[in-house]
């Protein structure tokens, strides 16, 4: 076998195979067209450097749908140099910093294909599936062998390759094979595992990029605590744009000017501006968004230049180049939740709010999604929206439920609007957090999704505030909250409340957990028992109201989920609502002490380090939701002194996993054996430490 490298043969192969199909195929620098000839300038290099992208072989095919895949080959010449991939199988391109691996991407045919492939989805607007290919070749005995690794990247996927299938030679792209290929690779999704694989890598390279920058606007710029959310979620509306509406900002729209509309605030806020009308922003809410940003962006000064550039563009630089690329490839997460929580760690938050400053984990959200049953059908409400965490995880089961049920694409379609435009409802009173909110529904394809900005406890009547529905009450039969704890009842009285205008559905409440041991008075027994009070009617004259009580299905005894940021133990409450609660009911109590996940508080550590996923977290997050809603037949990961199913009062103080927990008191031989073994072991260690004789 010769180790001279056989590239320039192997690449004229291919080109023959092409040509033998009647492929139209272009060369290293033959143009295929400005938009992906500008993507492959702009995208480093395949040695990092700013060089342009010259892939072998790029091909631009049209399917029957009229679907069109660029196709990206890079060829190899040496034995050995096909593909480089981790130790879970996967093509090796990125560092464990999260940096490209340059090396891998420039020494195999594989991986400088996919390099292509996802600079193509990453630069281009048209273009979001792409195949990548790697053809490599070696000498052996006097013969050319020839082998294929054939690879679908796509934006759905996160630009994940996902392997199609063995090939020997490249037939699988002439004119009368790749319908079926076409077919064959568009049923190439990930597993749930690599999904949620995918979110962490995502998230740590959020919080990484997001710790990074608040530390240079504490450090290098002095840019106020209380301006850095509103700065950051301003600049990433205005970095993002509106695909032939509105151009994202470009830094060099930052001039440094100082003129009452052309300084680089004006400019910013113009932009946001722009952008919030092209996404169909409700114009009270536009207006109120741009209101609040001004303060950042005109009011602050943070326009004035300081040796030419304002602060704002520095900003906005980092923003631009680390952080906007981040998000848009993360479409799928609560990215900004994790964005207000990066933020609020280097907040100085008093003591006596830090307990309700503090918004729940994305795995969390989901699970209590499920518990509530979330569908393609139901009215989702939040009273303490936060970053509408629980919003998100709740539109992606319905969107998913929906797309398992409706074939009709039109029918579909207008399910989807109606989710979001008539079956979300979040309430938030801290204007910071609204923006994220506002922001995380935007990035979500959604500006039309129904989160307001005000007290939920003092302002809010239950009805639609916004669109065709105004005025009418929102028909809600799903309640996720995590309260503030400093409210009373530890949070209760927003569930009172609420409870007191649904029907029929389940509330999940994430809750400081003595609220169910007695802390959580009087609400506590007014939402198992039901109450009246005296209200008055249309005429003015005194009414008595019934509320009926609802019933506790579950109480589940949460991990330290907010380790570092809240000083509180936590439970999960579930509620089916609009049926007092009977005695006779059995209520399913949890132990999630050890749900999986290993957690430190390092604060300059990321997420791989503070949050591990040590012992089946995924699993038993699931389990306890097959737990509440179908029963002990799904204990599995949990062993039975985690799981009791026992009977409460009626009197609102006796929720808590501890107080059903059997005590065993008869000491069992084991247990004698245990005591005396520690003593022979306490009086050996006397004597040999001379404090007794022998």
């Amino acid at each position: 076998m010769s180790n001279k490298s056989v590239e320039e043969r192997v690449e004229d192969l291919g080109k023959q195979w092409l040509g033998s199909y009647k492929c139209k195929y272009y060369a290293k620098t033959d143009s295929i067209n400005s938009e992906i000839d500008a993507a492959m300038r702009q995208a480093p290099s395949k040695s990092g450097g700013s060089g342009g992208n010259y892939p072998d072989v790029r091909l631009l095919l049209t399917a029957a749908s009229t679907k069109v895949f660029p196709v990206m080959i890079e060829v190899k010449g040496k034995k050995g140099k096909l593909v480089k991939q981790n130790a879970n199988g996967e093509i090796d391109n990125t560092l464990k910093s999260g940096e490209p691996n340059y090396t891998n991407i420039n020494g195999f045919a594989v991986n400088g294909a996919v390099h292509y492939a996802k600079a193509i989805i990453e630069f281009t607007d048209s273009y979001k599936e792409t195949i990548a290919i790697g053809i490599n070749g070696y000498e052996e005995a006097g013969t050319l062998k020839t082998e294929l690794g054939v690879y679908y990247v796509s934006d759905d996927n996160f630009c994940i390759p996902k392997k199609v299938a063995e090939y020997s030679d490249l037939t699988f792209l002439a004119p009368e094979n790749f319908e079926n290929f076409v077919k064959q690779v568009e049923q190439l999704k990930l597993t749930p595992e690599e999904i949620e694989a995918q979110s962490r890598r995502v998230e740590e390279k959020i919080e990484t990029g997001l710790k990074t920058l608040n530390q240079s606007m504490q450090d290098d710029l002095q840019i106020s605590v209380g301006s850095r959310v509103e700065l950051i979620t301003g600049m990433i509306m205005a970095g993002l744009g509106v695909p032939g509406k509105v151009m994202p900002l470009e830094i060099t729209d930052l001039k440094g000017q100082t003129g009452q509309n052309t300084n680089d605030g004006r400019v910013i806020i113009s932009k946001i501006s722009d952008f919030l009308t092209e996404r169909d922003l409700p114009q009270e809410k536009k207006e109120m968004i741009v209101n609040d940003l001004s303060r950042v962006f005109v009011h602050s000064g943070l326009y004035n230049p300081i040796n030419g550039e304002s602060k704002l563009k520095a900003v906005y630089k980092r923003v631009k180049y680390e952080i906007l690329p981040i998000f848009t490839s993360a479409h799928h997460l609560d990215f900004t939740g994790k964005l207000f929580n990066v933020l609020n760690e280097w907040v100085d938050i008093p003591d006596s709010d830090k307990n309700d400053v503090v918004l729940t984990p994305r795995y969390v959200t989901m699970m209590m999604a499920k518990l509530a049953k979330v569908d393609r059908n139901s009215y989702v409400w939040d009273y303490a929206a936060g970053s509408a965490g629980f919003l998100i995880s709740s539109m992606k089961l319905m969107i998913e439920d929906a797309e398992k049920n409706i074939q009709s694409p039109q029918k579909l379609a207008e399910a989807i609007t109606k989710i979001k435009n008539l079956q979300l409802l979040g309430i938030e009173k801290r204007s910071d957090i609204y923006l994220l909110a506002v922001l995380n529904m935007l990035m979500m394809n959604d500006g039309s999704s129904n989160i307001l900005h005000k007290d939920s406890l003092r302002d809010y009547t239950g009805n639609y505030e916004q669109g065709n529905e105004k005025d009418k009450p929102f028909p809600a039969n799903v309640f996720l909250l995590n309260p503030p704890y400093s409210a009373l009842g530890k949070g209760f009285v927003f569930v009172k409340k609420a409870l007191s205008k649904m029907k029929s559905g389940r509330a999940v409440i994430l809750i400081q957990e003595n609220a169910g041991s007695g802390n959580g008075l009087p609400f506590t027994k007014d939402i198992l028992n039901g109450y009246s009070v005296i209200e008055k009617d249309e005429n003015d004259k005194d009414i008595t109201v019934i509320y009926p009580g609802n019933t506790l299905l579950a109480s589940i005894h949460m991990a330290d989920i907010f380790k570092g940021k809240a000083g509180v133990q936590t439970a999960v409450y579930v509620f089916e609502v609009g049926k007092a609660h009977d005695v006779k009911q059995k209520v399913k109590f949890i132990d999630m002490a050890n749900d999986g996940y290993s957690r430190q508080n390092r604060k300059k550590s990321g997420l791989d380090v503070n949050l591990r996923n040590t012992d089946h977290a995924n699993e038993r997050y699931q389990e306890v939701v097959d737990l509440v809603n179908y029963g002990k037949d799904y204990l599995h990961y949990f062993t039975e002194d985690e799981y009791i199913e026992g009977n409460i009062t009626l009197d609102g103080n006796d929720w808590t996993f501890s107080q059903h927990k059997k005590i065993d008191a008869i000491p069992t031989e084991a247990d004698f054996m245990k005591v005396v073994s520690e003593y022979l072991a306490w009086e050996l260690g006397q004597v040999l430490r001379g404090e007794r004789d022998a």
